[in-house]
């Protein structure tokens, strides 16, 4: 197993989320994140390496891994850790030769059948659990495929959708260890308080505690 994986096991908060400034990363990466996707869907090639250049190294000073979305053939030109797919984007085994053998495959799945199909991936995301902005016209799974994700997936899973402090709880409780958010840190006046709060949540135990610097 690669230091990636062995990271990837350990992870518990994944952040998908577009270009922003650097202080909002930084602060949400000392808050507890472990894993960061930058998702600029409709950007220019330039504008996508620009942003990720400048987050890879960020991610890796604080620990953390560094995903692109939907773009395995960049993912070695900026230092990423790999890429994520959805269910209509590139084959995981073209994106395996685009991105390298060492790099993170990740995938999108919405119903049993998809979390079955997942061969090839490294992790995969489980959602949307609650319907979302963030993906229009796609229906909430609900806590169920979290369920079934839990007793059946062969990989690491995140659930994703519509999460955050006040749900993270019966995500929790449903089987996952694993979430990915995009507006619960997004739209936080304090990130880094967010991030703290949402790791707890799905952590469980004591009072939310500081993560240390270059922790993930």
């Amino acid at each position: 197993m690669n230091d990636r994986r062995e990271r990837l096991l350990g992870a518990r908060l994944y952040l998908v989320c577009d270009h922003r400034p650097e202080r909002f990363f930084d602060e949400a990466l000392r808050g507890g994140v472990d894993v960061v996707q930058l998702r600029m869907k409709d950007a220019r090639d330039g504008d996508v390496i620009d942003a990720a250049r400048l987050l890879a190294p960020l991610c890796a000073q604080r620990g953390a891994l560094f995903i692109l979305n939907d773009r395995p053939d960049l993912v070695g030109a900026v230092g990423a850790d790999g890429v994520h797919l959805g269910q209509d984007d590139c084959p995981v085994p073209a994106a395996r030769e685009l991105a390298g053998k060492d790099r993170l495959i990740g995938l999108s799945t919405h119903s049993p059948e998809q979390v079955d199909g997942a061969a090839g991936a490294d992790y995969i995301g489980v959602g949307p659990v609650h319907a979302t902005p963030t993906k229009p016209g796609r229906p909430a799974v609900g806590l169920e495929l979290v369920g079934y994700a839990a007793a059946h997936a062969a990989v690491p899973f995140f659930a994703i959708g519509g999460i955050d402090e006040a749900n993270a709880g019966a995500v929790r409780a449903a089987g996952a260890r694993r979430i990915a958010v995009v507006r619960a840190l997004r739209e936080a006046g304090d990130p880094r308080l967010a991030a703290r709060r949402l790791r707890h949540a799905i952590v469980g135990g004591g009072a939310p505690e500081e993560v240390p610097v270059g922790s993930a």
